[in-house]
């Protein structure tokens, strides 16, 4: 693997200055300008106008922000970083025959390499668009080493991983299915592996409903709590599973888990478009979390999410892209306009969300997310900037022609920015991304290995590609 050393010194104190500092915390405050003082990992101190000269004069570096947003780190909730490299290999088909004929055919025949690369591909998308913590739901075992592949490309970067270990035990592809005793052994010794990462965690992740036998996900909830670590598992994500699920156990999606004890604050839901009104109700009482992935629910026809009764109910909401093989990127900022928007038209209404509220989603909902419950510290210690809080921030620049006049900062971050405009990522107060140049890794580099390896990959699975040509 080709590593590049850092292109910048990306230690020591900074000053970020003359930006508009969009803090996120409970009352949305901006400091228009605003100015951010980090030490160490940590956010020291924050302002608005013109920094105190002690600070100005004590700093090792200052990051002047004229012209761009300061905004927490966003998390993206939902993802398959494996799928990097599954990018547009159907357009036209929905979730089941997607997965039957697109994902499992290449999925079983990926290996540490080629999952470490994709990895690290994913990961460098996610921090190109403005996310510094991911979750990826990560359901390809076909050796015991692609976990730890992915953690290391997560651990090279210094992004935020939370690798949610998926696992099926029934009705799925033979190769990516696993027994109970399989699933509960590789999980613990995978968490034990990376329990002391500062910046990754492991938890269990039952894959889909139809997928997961009442046992074994009773089995796996259970550990989990007792690890005190979260449970991540797709949720009503299409019409047809619903019916499939009322056929096989007389239940819908969120009944079914209600059923088993395996909902509560440490449940995420991915999707969650096909829920009923006793299933929304069954969620807020239990207080689960639904992560929303509405490109990726509009590119599968699966259906739209009901976000506005999950708001209503006070049912935290997560942001996320879903993976690349049905996205087909990982682009944040797409994210933000297409939850408005979607919402917007599907209840012609011009007020049912607006910029505030899908950058709240992205960034206090995705840390909900991030840290549902963990051991490491409080749901919110992400997502928002305030003294004390871990210095994980983004600087998108808005003096371009698509953004340009900003008559209100948070309307052009939503709906007029995009990865192009991300000019500084920091995580625990490294900068990962500095002047838009990757400062842990050679991407250059990464995207050619990873060219050859899905060539490779495809070779290997005997799908038609433009690669294996």
């Amino acid at each position: 693997m080709s590593q590049g050393p850092p292109t910048t010194d990306t230690s020591g104190s900074k000053l970020i200055t003359n930006g508009v500092v969009v803090t996120v915390d409970d009352d949305f405050t901006v400091h228009d300008p605003g100015w951010v003082h980090v030490a160490g990992d940590r956010i020291a101190a924050i302002g608005t106008g013109s920094a105190p000269e002690q600070i100005r004069r004590a700093v090792d570096r200052e990051i002047d922000a004229s012209n761009s947003v300061v905004m927490p780190g966003m998390v993206n909730a939902h993802t398959h970083l494996f799928q990097s490299f599954f990018r547009g290999l159907a357009d036209d088909k929905p979730l089941l025959e997607w997965l039957k004929n697109c994902i499992w055919p290449g999925a079983v025949h990926m290996d540490a390499e080629t999952a470490h690369l994709a990895a690290l591909v994913g990961l460098i998308e996610n921090l190109r668009t403005g996310a510094t913590a991911v979750i990826d739901h990560q359901y390809v075992h076909v050796t015991d080493e692609i976990d730890d592949a992915v953690c290391t490309a997560a651990d090279k970067l210094g992004i935020r991983l939370r690798l949610a270990r998926g696992w099926a035990d029934q009705n799925y592809e033979p190769a990516l299915s696993e027994t109970a005793e399989e699933i509960l052994e590789r999980t613990t010794l995978l968490r034990e592996r990376w329990l002391t990462h500062p910046r990754i965690q492991v938890e269990l992740a039952p894959l889909i409903p139809w997928g997961c036998s009442d046992k074994t996900m009773q089995l796996t909830v259970s550990q989990a709590r007792e690890w005190g670590v979260g449970t991540h598992i797709h949720c009503a994500e299409t019409k047809s599973e619903i019916e499939m699920s009322l056929a096989d156990r007389g239940l819908r999606h969120v009944e079914w888990l209600a059923s088993l004890d395996a909902l509560g604050p440490d449940v995420q839901l991915a999707h969650g478009i096909w829920l009923d009104d006793h299933e929304l109700d069954l969620v807020a009482k239990h207080g689960a979390l639904v992560v929303h992935c509405p490109v990726s629910n509009m590119y599968l026809a699966s259906g739209v999410a009901r976000v506005l009764d999950m708001l209503k109910r006070g049912i935290p909401v997560a942001l996320a892209s879903d993976g690349p093989g049905s996205n087909n990127r990982q682009d944040m900022f797409e994210v933000l306009k297409t939850t408005v928007l979607l919402q917007k038209v599907h209840h012609l209404d011009a007020m049912a969300l607006q910029p505030e509220d899908v950058v709240r989603m992205a960034c206090r909902g995705g840390a909900r997310a991030f840290g549902a419950l963990d051991q490491i510290g409080t749901p919110d210690e992400l997502g928002c900037l305030a003294v004390g809080r871990p210095a994980d921030l983004v600087i998108v620049d808005l003096d371009t022609v698509w953004a340009s006049p900003v008559h209100r900062p948070i309307s052009s971050l939503v709906f007029c920015a995009g990865t192009a405009d991300v000019t500084h990522v920091m995580v625990d107060g490294e900068l990962l991304i500095d002047d838009r140049s990757m400062t842990m890794i050679d991407e250059a580099a990464v995207l050619a290995e990873a060219q050859q390896a899905a060539r490779q990959l495809f070779k290997r699975a005997g799908i038609e590609s433009r690669l294996t040509r």
